[in-house]
């Protein structure tokens, strides 16, 4: 574990933690809570964290809230708690509310017809078995591929995207594994905002991840709450603390449970 904020006293947010009655541990997916996977349907949690995740959630003294780029029907069988989290899905254009209640964000009808486009073109070109189709966006996964393969596949996305991403309300995004044209609207860091808003400022909240991606979640908690970022190599990155999974996650989610459990007492 190691500070990447000067300003953050670790120890000083656990005890914080611990006496607070207003807590949302904030929670990216893929790449923190589970290991990449060349097949995407087989990423599963590290070993321990749905016994841990469990743990907090009994409590009831905590808001646990997954945030991922996935779409919502993904996520609920990878996952597999016993009960489900609040889930903002496909970068927060899709919410799960903890009480089975979903809504799903429109997406203008520019950017859904050049998003279809993009489908057509994607299958017209055989390349439909590494694209991803989720609400309001696209991803193009070239994990496990090659890296002349890879590269040969993203320029080609690239060179599409760079025709639609002005007048469509599209952005093309990097993420560990590949690209991402997405609908303007929705991302990580909205997600956090809504959450703040909802909770107060009073929640002391850590919000972990560990892709480009999360960069956005990372400056919307910074300074209401601690952004972790979850990764085997320390990056640049918005984040206040750096831990490597799965020992320190655990750790991590262990030192979480153990401070709402010691409150509920």
């Amino acid at each position: 574990m190691r500070v990447l904020s000067p300003g953050l006293d670790i120890l000083w947010f656990w005890d914080l933690l611990t006496r607070s009655k207003n807590r949302a541990l904030l929670l990216d997916y893929d790449g923190t809570l589970a290991p990449f996977r060349v097949e995407r349907d087989k990423a599963v949690p590290y070993f321990g964290i749905r016994k841990i995740l469990e743990k907090i959630i009994a409590t009831g003294g905590c808001r646990v809230v997954v945030i991922s780029g996935r779409s919502v029907e993904d996520l609920l069988p990878l996952l597999g708690l016993q009960v489900t989290p609040e889930i903002w899905g496909a970068h927060g254009r899709e919410r799960l509310y903890a009480d089975g209640a979903y809504k799903i964000l429109p997406v203008e009808a520019k950017a859904d017809k050049a998003l279809k486009e993009v489908l057509d073109w994607a299958g017209a070109s055989g390349l439909e078995p590494c694209c991803e189709l989720k609400p309001g966006c696209i991803a193009f996964h070239v994990r496990g591929l090659s890296p002349e393969k890879a590269e040969e596949i993203l320029t080609q996305v690239r060179s599409v995207s760079s025709s639609l991403e002005q007048g469509h309300s599209l952005g093309l995004h990097i993420f560990d594994g590949g690209l991402e044209l997405r609908a303007t609207g929705c991302h990580k860091g909205q997600a956090v905002e809504t959450i703040f808003q909802e909770s107060g400022s009073d929640m002391v909240a850590a919000y972990l991840g560990d892709d480009r991606t999360d960069e956005d979640a990372f400056r919307a908690i910074k300074g209401r709450g601690i952004g972790v970022l979850v990764r085997s190599e320390l990056r640049t990155t918005e984040a206040d603390l750096w831990i490597k999974p799965p020992e320190e996650l655990l750790q991590f989610l262990s030192e979480w449970a153990r401070a709402c459990n010691i409150r509920r007492l």
